[in-house]
């Protein structure tokens, strides 16, 4: 696969599948964008997964931080790297001795490394580099342009709040750039059938 660009629904596929992501290189400083993209993550229910050997056996937002991948006693289905780009291959080893092996290696903004790319591909692993999850599910359901970033409307005017708290949005809803997903597709489908019986 080309690493320059990725569909919508690449993206999309991956951000609708995983449910547990690992984050490989998390700060417990919470003005570190690595401590920022896991806490927004865990909001949206994905099963947060912090790894740093420097903080091991401590908590990060009440989740237990592991020194190593291999250190997790569960499967994960994605890893989030957050290491320079000379790191990334040592990762992507301990993901391949992985079992079962992670379905997506995810390198963060700023972070590119093609041959281990190619090696964690050879192997079966999905990959994207130098983009942020945080900002793919921010773009990718509308929640950036609805809290009023790129919305290409200025207003003084603090936007309403349906309920208590932020407004969580989903992956499942429709976009100007990437359509419906295929789960909000198959929600119509089967709301349209319920209501014709």
């Amino acid at each position: 696969m080309k690493h320059d660009n990725y569909p919508d629904n690449f993206i999309r596929g991956i951000l609708n599948t995983v449910k547990s992501i690992a984050i490989v290189g998390i700060s417990p400083k919470d003005n570190r964008p690595s401590y920022f993209a896991f806490k927004y993550l865990l909001e949206r229910g994905y099963r947060m997964i912090p790894v740093n050997p420097g903080q091991a056996g401590k908590e990060i937002l009440g989740q237990k931080v592991y020194a190593k991948l291999s250190d997790i006693p569960e499967p994960v289905d994605m890893v989030d790297v957050f290491r320079a780009s000379e790191h990334v291959p040592a990762v992507v080893d301990e993901a391949l001795s992985m079992t079962p092996r992670p379905a997506v290696i995810w390198m963060q903004l700023g972070v590119r490394n093609d041959e281990a790319a190619t090696k964690a591909e050879a192997g079966g692993i999905k990959v994207v580099m130098n983009r942020c999850p945080k900002i793919e599910y921010g773009r990718l359901s509308s929640e950036i342009g609805w809290i009023g970033v790129n919305s290409r409307t200025l207003s003084s005017k603090k936007a309403p709040l349906l309920g208590k708290g932020v407004q969580r949005m989903s992956l499942n809803r429709t976009t100007m750039a990437g359509g419906a997903t295929e789960a909000a597709e198959r929600a119509v489908q089967q709301k349209d059938t319920t209501i014709k019986s």
